[in-house]
């Protein structure tokens, strides 16, 4: 569904990906891990089309229609009522209305659609965002950081509404921090420190290969273990 070949990209001096390489499967969760600056974004960029690589391939199998989109900075007007925002995006992809009542209903907001944004908590923000970029029904999902500063609680929901998209038949593209989450929702990782991969694979088999299988899998260790930075930095 995306293959990325040696993609290579550069900021004036500044290289931010070197040679990276990965392949996303048709309906698998796939996550993306690394700590901030190490061009997880850059490369959601490249994959949207927001960015133009220096070399390389990145290939997404699907138009940019079939794709969907949640960043850290959710967009969302405050001002407007849940069900506007969504009206909004429902005119520009020239769907009917409904589809924005039935995306509120899919995140769970469906007593929320007249709510405006500007009073919901950081949770109902969250599943509102992806209620948008899931508006059309996109064929490829990008999730950037999907329950970062959320709550255990709402954190769950939030992964059982992903694991619902994928078993419909989304392929989902995320980056994470949370270990936790990378080991229960992804089918398979890629580890990225300063723009190179250092790992890729089942998170599981990630952890068994590095001998770092205790309790639980710990993928922040076997980053440490790599690179000697700390996931989080």
């Amino acid at each position: 569904m995306i293959k990325v070949t040696s993609i290579e990209k550069s900021f004036g001096e500044q290289k931010v990906l070197q040679g990276v390489s990965f392949e996303v499967r048709e309906k698998e969760i796939f996550g993306m891990l690394g700590p901030s600056g190490s061009g997880k974004t850059t490369i959601i960029n490249i994959l949207t089309h927001q960015l133009e690589v220096d070399s390389g391939i990145a290939q997404v199998d699907v138009t940019p229609f079939e794709t969907g989109l949640m960043l850290d900075e959710d967009g969302l007007y405050p001002r407007l009522s849940c069900l506007d925002n969504l009206n909004v995006f429902s005119r520009i992809y020239s769907m009917p209305l409904e589809k924005s009542m039935e995306a509120l209903e899919n995140v769970g907001l469906a007593d929320a659609a007249k709510k405006s944004v500007a009073t919901l908590s950081k949770g109902m923000r969250q599943r509102l965002a992806i209620a948008r970029a899931i508006l059309h029904s996109p064929k490829v999902l990008f999730l950037d950081e999907p329950t970062s500063a959320l709550d255990p609680r709402t954190t769950e929901g939030i992964h059982e509404l992903i694991q619902q998209i994928r078993n419909r038949g989304a392929t989902i593209f995320l980056t994470t921090h949370n270990m936790d989450e990378a080991v229960k929702l992804c089918d398979r990782v890629v580890l990225l420190h300063k723009g190179t991969i250092v790992e890729q694979g089942n998170p599981m088999e990630i952890c068994t290969r590095h001998n770092s299988m205790r309790n639980v899998p710990d993928l922040g260790n076997v980053f440490m273990k790599m690179t000697g930075a700390d996931l989080f930095e």
